[in-house]
């Protein structure tokens, strides 16, 4: 065998690594990677303004590196996906903290205690090109020094990761406030993406802490798991070379469900659209939020905004999942996507019948025909909405010999063939606050809603029902199930209702009969 060396040229390699598309919150996400491989407890982020002189460090409590780790450490690539990692190591290509820093600066200086002896090693991309040699350097100059100094002080172990030059800031005035504002802008976009990427490992008993710029970053959890409304759908093991992928759908409850502020807080830093879909994690750690993942068939729409999928998958299938060097995007194994789409086309289903019903799925399966005024249901793929001729206000206006029957039914085909169907998508999103609320919502009843249900009273009672079994109907009627009135459980009827026209006792039973 013949061969020639042809090792990649510093200069391109850098231009390479900085420009795999990061973004800032991107970039810092994969440096608390490694904090929480090094089994940091707490996680600083500093952002300190001062122009061209601007820099961002990174400091944790983990265990830290001694000289040679440090050296391997600030390598490109000297570990490869194939490297023996622990299982608590969130890795991947061995680059991540050198793209991820090279993408947000051009002075990168990582700092390093196991017992308070602190090892630094830097990158100067300016020195590299201008020498076209790998010089990773020993010793800082003085303004990364004292940055170092001041992060450092009173600390006996961890790591500091320093950015300074920073991309996008090196012509920057320290008295141009706008940019200065733009700059701090940045600390809360991170903020949000470290609350969902590190969810699992925020909050409660969880075992890290993170901060930005000062304010300690709160996990956001897609899924609402602490709401009593929240429909967890049966979850599936999926089998992929010997190993398994543990996939869970969820459909979150509705507006009506949860308060203003939880449900603006479920939505989503991009809101309810966005966030909808497969949310993949690996080694707890979200790579992928809210994305159907180009199954066929599967889009974002309005009505599948409470469908959400939880997809737990092993670090040891990153190859067949395609996990790139961000660990950003992934794209699902050819074995596991027909299984995918059967349980997205599942958790779409469920979450549009709950949104079309507003959370009134059970009620409507377990409850008589009275429960609605209407009957929506979608035959050979047409969706066709039916007034409930069994609804008792309904029934009794058809049964009334004073009015011609036709007239009626008539009026009401007329009304079942016009539902503006076009204009409700248009004025109201899916499940949204502004949606109208029967009578004005939950609540003791308006005088509107007690005339409707007093009406209801008298024609069920005119159909042989006892009181306790009118109301007993009324209130498993929507809207009046989220409605008080004389007609909710333990209340007195005949205080509640005022002078509500009653048969007797014997005359509802001998109606019965007859």
């Amino acid at each position: 065998m013949t061969y020639e060396l042809a090792p990649p040229a510093p200069v391109g390699m850098v231009a390479s690594l900085s420009s795999l598309g990061y973004s800032l919150p991107d970039a810092l996400a994969d440096l608390v990677d490694n904090s929480v491989s090094a089994g940091a407890r707490t996680v600083e982020i500093d952002f300190s303004w001062a122009g061209r002189e601007s820099w961002m460090a990174i400091v944790d409590d983990g265990r830290g590196m001694s000289p040679e780790t440090l050296v391997t450490a600030m390598t490109v690539a000297a570990r490869g996906p194939a490297t023996d990692r622990s299982p608590t190591d969130l890795g991947r290509y061995g680059v991540g903290l050198k793209s991820a820093s090279f993408s947000q600066c051009r002075l990168l200086t990582v700092s390093s205690a196991t017992n308070g002896d602190w090892v630094t090693r830097t990158w100067d991309l300016d020195v590299v090109e201008q020498t076209g040699e790998w010089r990773l350097l020993h010793t800082p100059g003085a303004d990364t020094s004292a940055v170092l100094e001041r992060v450092t002080a009173g600390r006996r172990r961890g790591t500091v990761v320093l950015w300074q030059r920073l991309s996008g800031y090196r012509a920057a005035s320290e008295k141009d406030r706008r940019t200065q504002q733009q700059f701090y802008d940045e600390a809360e976009r991170v903020r949000t993406h470290l609350g969902l990427v590190f969810a699992r490992f925020l909050g409660g008993s969880a075992p890290l802490s993170v901060e930005v710029a000062g304010v300690a970053v709160a996990p956001w959890d897609p899924f609402v798991s602490t709401s009593p409304s929240l429909r967890r759908l049966p979850p599936e093991t999926l089998p992929l070379d010997g190993r398994t992928v543990f996939v869970e759908p969820f459909v979150l409850p509705g507006s009506q469900r949860l308060t203003p502020e939880e449900y603006e807080t479920a939505g989503g830093p991009h809101g309810w659209l966005r966030h909808q879909g497969f949310y993949v994690y690996r080694r707890d750690r979200l790579i992928l939020a809210g994305s159907w993942l180009g199954l066929r068939g599967l889009r974002r729409e309005e009505r599948f905004n409470l469908a959400r999928v939880a997809i737990d998958i092993p670090a040891e299938m990153d190859a067949e999942w395609r996990v790139d060097v961000r660990k950003a995007t992934v794209v699902p194994p050819v074995a596991l996507r027909r299984h995918l789409t059967r349980i997205g086309q599942m958790v779409r289903r469920e979450a549009a019948d709950t949104v079309r019903h507003r959370g009134q799925i059970a009620a409507r399966q377990h409850s008589g025909p009275l429960a609605f005024a209407w009957n929506v249901r979608r035959t050979d793929g047409r969706i066709s909405c039916k007034i409930n001729r069994r609804h008792p206000l309904v029934e009794a206006v058809l049964n009334d010999a004073e009015r011609d029957p036709a007239q009626v039914r008539a009026l009401l085909r007329l009304l079942e063939e016009t539902v503006p169907v076009p204009a409700l998508r248009v004025l109201h999103e899916t499940d949204s606050p502004d949606d109208p609320e029967p009578f004005g919502g939950p609540g003791p009843a308006d005088d509107q809603a007690i005339e409707v249900a007093r009406q209801m009273y008298k024609v069920l009672q005119a159909r042989g029902n006892s009181a306790e079994e009118a109301r007993a109907l009324i209130r498993s009627t929507q809207p009046f199930d989220q409605l008080d009135g004389f007609w909710s459980a333990g209340s007195n009827p005949g205080q509640a209702a005022g002078n509500i026209p009653a048969f007797p006792e014997s005359e509802a039973t001998a109606r019965r009969t007859t």
